[in-house]
């Protein structure tokens, strides 16, 4: 969570409240405990979230696999939180309107509140996404703009973050958005060892657009572009061209960008920017390398460059980000 001035970094939320429905998504329920639920002492710190489970009211709650939690706390449990996690129902179904009043409360005290999947119906319902940018699973997108005309629903995305309003898409994009409210958080390094401990990527590229029909298959090892790849990971501070990596490719330059695109999600500019970055995030983290030293590495070249790209993706410098977040 990030203060007013773009150049501080606030201190991250202790309190997350995990709110449930009957006929709770399992799914949804395992990915906010594995995150925010995480136990690594060497990592998390003295200041990891203090998560909690709660209801309408205390007591059984359903899952959608028919099992029954107990819930140890009801909607009081909100009035305490920093963020709070709202997690979806399958089938979709309306929130009690108890719930719905807490949420409301919540935002108006300037909570953070996270929708996974198709969560977002509710945040709708309490009248809280007007106007705003969300997602939610591809295939209820089209429910949720009849339903909410006055929202702008981005079926292609894989989460939304607008601040005190975050969304997610379908099943595992949870994922991507709990990782990226820990970044946001504890900063890179903590959310990249959550990553490796869930054996998933620190970041997804592209959007839930690449999964609505058939998903991309993956290239052979073997493949040229496969290559390219995976030297374009493990040489981020070289300057290259979209002619250099088609080369690499033996493709064409349109061939090479389109493949590229369909396969990723994104095109290789955004690619390359993005592992950039967060490899610039790591660095200002776990070394104590100059400013100039990252950028290079990074393959930004120059500290003017680094501390641009910063200020337009991550809304900070990298002297605020190392303040914060170096171990």
């Amino acid at each position: 969570m990030r203060s007013k001035d773009a150049n501080v970094v606030a201190a991250p939320p202790r309190t997350l409240a995990i709110l449930v429905f009957d006929d709770l998504s399992t799914f949804e329920f395992g990915i906010a405990h594995a995150v925010f639920g995480h136990r690594c002492e060497d990592h998390r710190g003295p200041t990891w979230y203090d998560a909690v489970v709660c209801a309408a009211q205390r007591g059984p709650v359903t899952t959608d696999a028919g099992l029954v939690l107990h819930v140890p706390n009801g909607l009081r449990a909100l009035e305490r939180a920093d963020t709070i996690v709202v997690l979806p129902t399958e089938p979709v179904r309306e929130a009690p309107e108890a719930v719905l009043r807490a949420l409301r409360r919540a935002h108006e005290r300037g909570v953070r509140l996270v929708s996974l999947c198709s969560a977002a119906f509710t945040l709708a319902e309490a009248g809280l996404l007007d106007g705003r940018r969300v997602t939610t699973h591809w295939a209820e997108c089209e429910q949720l703009k009849r339903s909410f005309p006055r929202l702008d629903v981005d079926p292609k995305v894989l989460y939304t973050d607008d601040g005190d309003i975050l969304t997610s898409a379908g099943s595992a994009a949870g994922i991507d958005l709990c990782l990226s409210v820990v970044r946001q958080d504890f900063g890179a390094e903590v959310a990249s060892h959550i990553a490796r401990d869930l054996v998933v990527p620190p970041h997804r590229e592209g959007g839930q657009a690449q999964y609505i029909e058939a998903p991309m298959p993956r290239p052979h090892l073997d493949d040229p572009f496969q290559q390219t790849l995976a030297w374009m990971e493990a040489n981020l501070d070289q300057q290259v061209t979209i002619d250099d990596l088609a080369r690499r490719s033996a493709m064409s330059r349109r061939t090479f960008i389109r493949r590229f695109t369909a396969t990723v999600g994104v095109t290789p500019y955004q690619w390359l920017l993005r592992r950039r970055l967060h490899f610039a995030q790591r660095l200002l983290e776990t070394t104590d390398l100059t400013v100039d030293s990252v950028a290079e590495r990074s393959g930004f070249v120059s500290a003017v460059n680094l501390r641009k790209h910063f200020s337009r993706v991550l809304h900070t410098s990298p002297h605020a980000y190392r303040r914060t977040f170096a171990a």
